[in-house]
């Protein structure tokens, strides 16, 4: 299956130093360096409480050392959306930044007012933000007794923030959709640092399969910034010297930048017939995960191998056509010397491959990361040059004998214009886009021949073109509320049994791939849809490198408690009662205990897939999909879709959600929505049916295809039955509408209707359920 070519039309961003594309490359081209120490106040803690060294950072940070957006507020302008500019400003910047960044590409495009065919893909990591964190702080402080709560929150000046910003994955999402009239929906994924580059393939998916017309498709970074710079000194990742040296022999590590930046994309025949901008043309991308691979947090040569080799084969060219790779590269001495290895590789039939990475000018975006470094490729087209990587003059030894190169100097870019971008995340998440330069002529950019690299087994079935398009679930596993397993879940549907809250997290040690001990500091939401996956795969098939592992999932408010306790101490002094440190102590663990690498790794969101990837070395694509409550429902439309155009030919589709908690309760309290709250993990496993049929697995139940593309759960062609989980579990947010689906996939083999505190009722005709 080819690519046919997407046409990028527009551009946005607000990156450190540029609030616009033109300004971002002029800032590349003169070589300027955008890192600087932290703006006051980001941290909402003096420097003096937060700074420690390379020797004693525990709680602290060894530098503040990144690239800051500066002067965006004097520039935001908040009205001109569709929704109330006072309704704006109470939110978190990182809102802003998609609104301004996400409208400046959709004003570039030239497409004109509100869109019925229009639609958003956004990379944005599920870390609390600023604002997130402080509405979790004060919900926390709140319950304290009130002698201390009184001194913390009036001592320290603190007021609630809005309680929209407890919803920060999902929400800037739908947000930005509502507030620029874009019709054709919107969600967000969190897949590291490779997550932009993830939004841009789904964002082009939907214009392949002609369900939009426009997308547009990027990323966001504005994460509580404290969290970033004393967990990932933690992980030992961030750069000793203070420097961004990608591709240095002396490179010591990354250094954290912030921001986001947005591409607008249409099929290039459109944007022609359209007279739309053509400001590259998008030839092809390419998804993996490392699968077990070295680990979580170690990059895997084989995996960034795949990703190149899918984009090339999708795209039909030759990675010898390529004449400029921006890397992912970030400064880590065992990232950049895989990353260089996996490139030889690609690239050794290439005579001379100029390489950069933008990190050397504003640092490392996390979630913007690939869209910064395509933004910086198209301006280097439009300009015809090659621009240059700051801090190149001694680079690695494993660059010598290879065709690739790390240009230290600009140089004009002759000949043909075509580029590779590279991201790469921790939880083994790779990406590779190839983009060319528009020349006028679409024959040019017309959709390549396939070149030969793993063609999809045959799927034809006796049964016919229904069966063949038809999507079985074969396995659903389940960890729901205070049930120990799937059998509980069932017991619950069946037998009408309330579940509880979950007051804890059981994992089998039997071939378990990750340390019991690492495992206690790891995020509940990881753990029960783990093991809700190892579960479902029991007894099942899987193809390693076509199997998706697609996970929906939110924003945990207890990451926020690292925050919390490292601002406590200047939270007494403030309030006068810093006088008694055994106290103080024993308040700050009271938040959460002191955050080592292991409880760093355990918060990383997009982990809820990755573990599961890991865990049973599964190396497709896997990511954390972010919709609020529909975040599982995406997750399986997406699924589907990549089985049904034969991009995949299994998933595990699940979702998972902690919503019991007071963060959360809160939250919805304040936004009138106060409802019971529950917390489930639910995945399913989805196979075509031939194959179901091929493999020997029960069928429990098929998803069928409307006529709005989205996936209804059918087994027949009776009438519809609807159930809704919350009588017995709860309302799950995240986990919300997948766990409907679960819950209707065990009662239709039992033609069987759930019905709160009693068994469920008999109904023979039962055939279908949406």
């Amino acid at each position: 299956m080819g690519f046919e070519p997407i046409a990028v039309v527009g551009r946005g961003c607000v990156l450190p130093d540029a609030l616009d594309p033109d300004t971002f490359w002029d800032n590349v081209a003169a070589r300027r360096c955008s890192l600087s120490a932290v703006p006051e106040e980001r941290w909402r803690l003096p420097h003096r409480w937060a700074m420690g060294t390379v020797d004693d950072h525990q709680d602290r940070t060894w530098t503040d050392v990144g690239g800051y957006v500066r002067g965006f507020e004097e520039v935001f302008d908040p009205s001109g959306f569709l929704i109330e500019p006072e309704r704006i400003l109470t939110l978190d910047p990182l809102f802003h930044w998609v609104l301004y960044g996400a409208r400046q590409a959709l004003g570039e495009s030239g497409y004109g007012g509100p869109g019925e065919r229009a639609g958003l893909v956004l990379g944005n990591l599920s870390y609390p933000t600023s604002a997130g964190s402080a509405f979790a702080e004060h919900v926390w402080l709140s319950a304290q007794e009130p002698q201390v709560r009184d001194a913390l929150l009036t001592g320290g000046r603190r007021t609630r923030p809005d309680a929209r910003n407890r919803f920060s994955s999902g929400l800037p999402a739908h947000f930005a959709a509502r507030a620029l009239g874009l019709g054709a929906g919107a969600f967000a994924l969190d897949a590291a640092c490779a997550s932009s580059l993830y939004a841009i393939k789904l964002a082009c998916d939907r214009l392949h399969d002609n369900t939009a017309d426009l997308m547009l498709a990027g990323a966001v970074n504005r994460v509580d910034n404290l969290f970033l710079h004393v967990g990932f000194c933690g992980l030992s990742a961030v750069s000793r010297s203070g420097r961004s040296r990608p591709f240095h022999r002396e490179a010591d590590g990354l250094l954290h930048g912030e921001g986001a930046g947005f591409v607008a994309l249409m099929r290039l025949a459109d944007a022609v017939a359209g007279g739309a901008p053509v400001l590259g043309v998008i030839r092809g991308i390419g998804l993996s995960n490392d699968g077990r691979g070295r680990g979580l947090l170690s990059p895997a040569q084989e995996g960034q191998e795949r990703a190149m080799g899918l984009a090339y084969a999708v795209a039909g060219v030759a990675p010898e056509t390529v004449s400029l790779v921006e890397c992912h590269a970030t400064g880590t001495p065992v990232g950049d010397a895989v990353e260089v290895r996996s490139m030889a590789r690609t690239f050794a039939q290439a005579r001379d491959v100029p390489i950069g990475s933008v990190k050397s000018n504003v640092g490392h975006l996390l979630a913007s990361a690939g869209v910064s470094g395509l933004l910086k490729v198209l301006g280097a087209m439009r300009a015809g040059i090659r621009p240059a990587t700051l801090g190149a003059d001694r680079p690695l030894d494993g660059l010598d004998g290879t065709p690739l190169r790390v240009l230290s100097e600009p140089e004009p870019w002759q000949g043909p214009r075509r580029a590779a971008v590279s991201a790469f995340g921790f939880g083994g998440t790779n990406a590779h886009l190839i983009v060319d330069a528009w020349d006028g002529d679409p024959a040019a950019h017309a959709e390549g021949t396939p070149l030969p690299f793993r063609a999809a087994p045959d799927a034809t079935d006796s049964d016919g073109p229904a069966a063949e398009s038809a999507i079985a679930i074969v396995a659903v596993g389940a960890r729901t509320g205070d049930g120990a397993g799937t059998e509980d879940f069932r017991r619950a549907v069946l037998d009408g049994e309330r579940r509880g809250p979950t007051t804890k997290v059981g994992v089998s040690l039997p071939d378990l791939c990750f340390p019991p001990s690492a495992l206690r500091s790891t995020s509940p939401h990881q753990l029960l849809v783990l093991e809700a996956a190892r579960e479902a795969v029991r007894g099942i098939s899987l193809p390693r490198e076509r199997t998706l592992v697609l996970i929906g999932a939110g924003v945990d408010p207890e990451v926020a408690r690292g925050g919390a306790r490292w601002r406590l101490p200047h939270w007494a002094e403030q309030a006068g009662c810093d006088t008694d440190p055994d106290l103080l102590a024993r308040a700050r663990d009271a938040f959460v205990s002191s955050m080592g690498a292991e409880r760093v790794i355990g918060t990383l969101p997009n982990l809820v897939a990755n573990r599961i990837n890991t865990q049973l070395d599964l190396a497709g694509p896997g990511f954390a999909v972010s919709a609020e409550e529909a975040s599982g429902l995406v997750a399986l439309t997406l699924a589907a879709r990549a089985i049904r155009v034969g991009e995949a030919d299994a998933a595990l589709v699940g979702a998972t959600d902690v919503s019991s908690g007071a963060v959360h309760r809160a939250a919805l309290s304040e936004l009138g929505r106060e409802t019971g709250t529950g917390d489930a993990a639910v995945v399913l496993v989805l196979k075509p049916l031939a194959a179901a049929r091929r493999d020997g697995d029960t069928v429990l139940a098929l998803l069928d295809e409307d006529g709005e593309g989205e996936a209804d759960l059918l087994v027949g062609d009776d009438a519809a039955a609807t159930v809704d989980p919350a009588a017995v579990f709860g309302r799950v947010h995240a986990a919300q509408g997948l766990l409907a689906v679960a819950v209707a996939a065990t009662v239709l083999p039992h033609r069987a209707v759930p019905r709160p505190g009693a068994p469920a009722e008999p109904r023979p005709g039962l055939r279908s359920a949406v």
